[in-house]
């Protein structure tokens, strides 16, 4: 980091005077010191100058707050975690501060006065701080995450969802790299190593869905058909993953925007891949962020691919960006509603039996966590994603099928344009179905929102609407004996034929090779005992189109005919597969377990397993890297040393699983005394 981009903390942070506001302790009470603020006080816009210092992982901001006071109130406060200091610059009214409690920072007029009903306030504020969440310095990214971790933690601002604000950014970083954020992109002001980029929102958001990306990036550009612009960001070394990763993005875009016949509500649209993001995406008004896991090459498209992730995000733009769950207990009104709309964009690509499969996939979840114990109702703040998500759409497939296309449509249109730029709670959206379809929808809210238990008879009624649902369920070994041996050279969907062959009464049979990637995917997965007179057919596996099916393929061949084992294993030697290195791990531990292939070569090979479980990698890299070491009896200090530092990681998956291979590897007395000299505790 150069140091003239970090101007802040060299003119500002270091030995700067307290506030002499900060010593005063006031006496008289604060009032609606809680999420009842936004009934007094209105916070129209924020406006932060944010520059970084990547090495010290701080950062510096000047920040405007203007806001309107709609009740008189004697205090108002924003809310500020881990602030490592603050000083105010400038505002319109006399201000006195108190930090409470280390999470906000309150300001009060003097005793006599309140803010009054009616007028606008603002007041100026520079800020240092290390951010510990919501914020993230990986490798050479900065990157953000505001929903469950709270803006505040990195931008002081108003943590309550109900307050919809302006937020516009302007950053400072090294020229070298790409900046994106929340909205247009105004201006960009350059020096001889510094950027400075000014992103302008135009339009109100809840604080959660404030964002920024920094990184080595370039950009492909589209433009929806109704001329928004769409952004898509890639690493350099990832341009022939652009078309398959963002495939069908435009097509979703004008499909949404026809179908939920609301215009999509903001100026732009971008999406930024990320190292080691806390989950798929994020819906980050106009700037979704996502793993770049989910970065995926025309090979593993099949398999693993971001439409579902990238329609979810994009949908959110509706449902959670423009209208906001008022509550917890509401948020379905978010996550069910995304769901849905993705589902219905991807049926507008893939068809109608896509759309019935993975409404039955959603119904199957649904039941498993029911027979748990675990299932709640869709109102319940507490319940699981799975609920809110999927059992969500579900109860949304249903009331479109209960009052038509039309009046649920029209209901939808309604509700966006009723609460736009606000929150809302369930019963509006009810009340504008009830009345755009006239049908009393009582016993509809009290079966899908507020009964825990699942409606199996209308799922299952619904889903047999579907001849391709229905097809699935009835074929079968058990029921059908004289059909089992043709159903694979039949024409019955690849699904049905993928249920037969897990089926344990059927043989799989040469011609039934002779079938779709996913139906020759199920052959690889379910003949682990490969007969000899299958050998040729199954060698075949390892040319699909098919990450999955070639690790599975590899791994089983490899099990069944030793003495072609170094044949196997120099035909996919060039193969990484996913991003999580799937096929390169396998052949790796393989390599390693035959002795008369690449003889001279084996400690290169496990140096190789082993470096992928440094930082240089992304979490998934570690994990499987892990994995195999664990498989093969393999850790030495080294890949040790970076497992305990895997219990540190900013992502909650990595932490986790590095805490519970420890754990395991804490039970074996040479990995003991490694761990413990690591640890301090030798």
């Amino acid at each position: 980091m150069k140091p003239e981009i970090f101007l802040f903390w060299s003119n500002h942070c270091l030995n700067l005077p307290m506030n002499k506001f900060l010593l005063i302790f006031f006496l008289f009470f604060v009032s609606n010191m809680s999420a009842q603020q936004t009934d007094y006080v209105d916070f129209k816009k924020i406006n932060a100058f944010v520059s970084f210092d990547s090495k010290g992982k701080r950062l510096a901001m000047k920040v405007r707050y203007e806001f309107d006071i709609i009740k008189d109130i004697d205090s108002v406060y924003i809310d500020a975690r881990n602030t490592y200091h603050y000083e105010f610059k400038e505002s319109n009214f006399k201000i006195y501060s108190k930090n409470l409690d280390g999470n906000k920072i309150v300001f009060y007029t003097p005793a006599e006065r309140k803010f009054e009903t009616g007028k606008n306030y603002y007041v100026e504020i520079i800020f240092f701080s290390f951010p510990k969440s919501a914020l993230y310095f990986v490798d050479n990214q900065i990157w953000t995450q505001g929903q469950g971790k709270y803006t505040s933690n990195w931008l002081p601002s108003i943590d309550d969802v109900n307050d919809k604000i302006e937020f516009d950014l302007s950053i400072s970083y090294d020229k070298d790299f790409e900046v994106t954020a929340n909205g247009e992109l105004s201006n960009v002001e350059a020096s001889d190593s510094i950027k400075t980029w000014h992103f302008n929102m135009n339009k109100p958001m809840s604080s959660y869905l404030v964002a920024l990306a920094i990184g080595n990036y370039n950009k492909k550009t589209e433009v929806s058909k109704s001329g928004i612009p769409l952004e898509y960001y890639y690493y350099p070394e990832d341009s022939l993953k652009v078309e398959s990763t963002y495939r069908y993005s435009k097509q979703m875009f004008d499909y949404l925007e026809d179908e939920i016949d609301v215009p999509y509500p903001w100026d732009i649209y971008k999406q930024v891949p990320v190292k080691d993001f806390l989950y798929s995406g994020m819906e980050n008004t106009t700037l979704t962020i996502f793993s770049d896991a989910l970065m995926t090459d025309s090979i593993a498209f099949k398999d693993r691919n971001y439409v579902n992730v990238n329609a979810h995000e994009l949908a959110h733009h509706w449902f959670g960006n423009l209208v906001t769950a008022k509550s917890g207990e509401h948020h379905w009104l978010q996550e069910g509603f995304a769901t849905f709309y993705a589902l219905l964009a991807e049926r507008h690509i893939f068809g109608d039996d896509y759309y019935y499969w993975q409404l039955y996939e959603y119904a199957q979840e649904l039941l498993e966590q029911e027979k748990l114990g675990q299932s709640t109702s869709i109102l319940d703040p507490k319940s699981s994603s799975l609920t809110f998500y999927k059992k969500g759409c579900w109860a949304l497939h249903i009331l479109k099928e209960q009052i038509g296309e039309e009046a649920f449509k029209q209901a939808v249109k309604n509700y966006l344009t009723a609460y736009q730029f606000e929150s809302a709670e369930t019963s509006v959206f009810i009340q504008e179905v009830e009345k755009s379809s006239g049908i009393d929808l009582t016993e509809f809210v009290e079966t899908w929102l507020k009964v825990v238990e699942l409606p199996q008879d209308a799922m299952v009624k619904s889903l047999k609407k579907s001849e391709f649902i229905q097809e699935y369920l009835d074929v079968s070994c058990d029921t059908y004996p004289s059909k089992c041996n043709d159903y694979l050279v039949s024409d019955i969907s690849g699904k049905a034929k993928v249920k037969i062959l897990s089926q344990e009464s059927y043989n799989v049979k040469e011609e039934d090779f002779k079938n779709s990637w996913e139906v020759r995917q199920a052959i690889a997965q379910n003949l682990t005992e490969i007969p000899l007179e299958l050998k040729k057919s199954y060698e075949s596996l390892l040319n699909d189109k098919s990450y999955t099916t070639i690790e599975v393929a590899l791994y089983n061949l490899w099990m069944n005919f030793p003495e072609d084992r170094s044949r196997y294993l120099e035909k996919t030697k060039d193969l990484k597969g996913f991003s999580d290195y799937n096929v390169r791990m396998l052949w790796l531990a393989l390599n390693l377990n035959t002795l008369e292939y690449q003889s001279e070569q084996k400690q290169q090979v496990f140096d190789e397993l082993k470096n992928y479980t440094s930082a240089n990698f992304g979490f998934e890299v570690r994990m499987n890297a892990f994995n195999f070491l664990k498989l093969i009896n393999g850790f030495d200090e080294d890949s040790i040393k970076n497992l305990v530092d895997g219990t540190e990681h900013h992502n909650w998956r990595m932490q986790q699983f590095s805490k519970n291979l420890l754990d395991e590897l804490s039970q074996i007395e040479s990995y003991k005394k490694i761990i413990d000299k690591l640890t301090n505790k030798g």
